[in-house]
């Protein structure tokens, strides 16, 4: 009878603790790219805010290479707005939460509008003046 040894099994640390693997060879996360759109929809509905009557919420469709998102967020606002500011607003917080969550680079966030609303207010006044 030969004497086998096993690689990888056993205690190879001290107290019965399995050796520690060196990092290179620990493997790595992939975090899926409809994770990545996922968090990118959750964070551009933050930034958003209340949607107008009849708006559909955010989403968000994006493009992982290795540790760098690029990131599209197609949304509907109100009008009047400021559309320039808040397209702003969600750029910096899909940035800032796809960094935080995934440990992803954001080089890119397009926001798309598709669609403007009238708010209630504006309806109210314009409907007024006619």
């Amino acid at each position: 009878m030969t004497a086998m040894t096993v690689v990888g099994a056993g205690t190879g640390g001290p107290g019965g603790r399995p050796a520690a693997v060196p990092p290179g060879e620990r493997g790595a996360t992939r975090i899926a790219d409809r994770v990545v759109a996922k968090i990118a929809s959750q964070a551009a509905r933050e930034a958003v805010g209340t949607l107008p009557p009849g708006a559909a919420p955010p989403h968000a469709t994006v493009v992982v290479h290795h540790d760098s998102a690029r990131v599209r967020v197609h949304a509907e606002l109100g009008y009047p707005d400021d559309i320039g500011g808040r397209c702003r607003q969600v750029r910096r917080r899909v940035a800032e939460r796809v960094g935080a969550l995934a440990g992803m680079q954001v080089p890119e966030v397009v926001v798309q509008v598709e669609r403007l609303h009238l708010t209630a207010e504006f309806r109210a006044v314009r409907g007024r003046t006619r």
